[in-house]
């Protein structure tokens, strides 16, 4: 691990101008991606700035009837808290699905949504990839490809996104709100937060530099059914191969937003008109344009079957 400097933040805007006013600049909270990045000297950051003492631990109702979920609550906290066990269930099973517990007790709200990629090619520092040096190549591309992206991907990177979370957040349409330096506020819906790769994959989100996730809010309840459904390698401590997230209604509508499968949390509302109809139906919808490569191709059966569980579960 190279040498860094540190200081804690009194306040949000000085957290972002820190950030934003001293290269190589981050912020840390509970650490449990950014670190282990630094120890293989995937990130360098020179300075870190400590927001934990920023107060945004809160779990707070909001007045059209949602909730407002504080940037440094903790992973275990979110999914245990009655509110979102009654109400967004869906969130819950896909928290407790991440990680281990040990991770769940450190892991924040704005870093389980900020976290890297874990392809393989990216971590591997003795290969090419445009994520850790833009420019170098993508070692992913004619390797081995069993954990990678099958639709919106591009000829600079087949990486995906490994949040579970942020699968249920997409299906929630929750809101991500930020402060950048000199006190400006942003409210940015989930669905436009992660970027796709195009010919930028180091660049993930859609904030500017130094602006700081200070809250997620979610609108008020939607009722139906709520399923988060994982598929991996072993039943604990692995990343998705492919995730479902669904809220089925009675008539049979709902949501669906899916995981494992690309750069960022995978939604087509378009498709959800179909789900009355059937998997089969919603799945060509949401994989429209899919391009897998041969071993990888499994995930647009994989999903459909997953789909189909999640559906008939909820019916029964």
């Amino acid at each position: 691990m190279r040498a860094f400097s540190y200081e804690r933040a009194n306040s949000p805007a000085e957290a972002a101008a820190a950030v934003r006013g001293r290269d190589r600049a981050k912020f840390i909270a509970g650490g449990t991606n950014l670190l282990d990045l630094m120890k293989l000297e995937i990130e360098t950051p020179a300075h870190l700035v400590d927001v934990n003492g920023l107060g945004f631990d809160k779990i707070e109702s909001t007045l059209d009837g949602g909730l407002r979920i504080g940037a440094l609550v903790r992973n275990t906290a979110l999914a245990a808290d009655p509110r979102v066990r009654r109400d967004y269930g869906l969130l819950s099973r896909a928290l407790l699905a991440g990680a281990s517990g040990q991770l769940r007790n450190k892991a924040t709200t704005a870093g389980n949504l900020l976290q890297r990629t874990r392809c393989p090619y990216f971590y591997d520092t003795n290969l090419p990839c445009n994520k850790r040096k833009p420019g170098s190549g993508c070692s992913a591309i004619g390797g081995v490809t069993r954990q990678h992206a099958v639709i919106g991907s591009s000829e600079a990177c087949i990486a995906t996104h490994p949040s579970d979370m942020a699968v249920a957040m997409r299906a929630l349409d929750a809101t991500v709100e930020t402060v950048g330096p000199g006190s400006a506020t942003r409210q940015i819906p989930i669905a436009e937060l992660h970027r796709l790769p195009g010919n930028t994959p180091d660049i993930e989100t859609t904030l500017s530099p130094g602006e700081l996730i200070t809250a997620v809010t979610l609108p008020k309840p939607v009722g139906g059914t709520q399923i988060y459904r994982k598929v991996r390698d072993r039943a604990s401590y692995a990343f998705a191969l492919v995730s479902v997230g669904a809220i089925v209604q009675r008539d049979g509508s709902g949501r669906v937003a899916i995981g494992g499968v690309a750069h960022k949390p995978w939604r087509v509302e378009a498709a959800e008109t179909d789900m009355p109809r059937g998997a089969r139906q919603v799945t060509s919808a949401l994989l429209d344009g899919a391009r897998p490569t041969p071993e990888n191709s499994f995930k647009l059966t994989l999903v459909e079957r997953t789909l189909a569980s999640v559906l008939a579960e909820a019916k029964a």
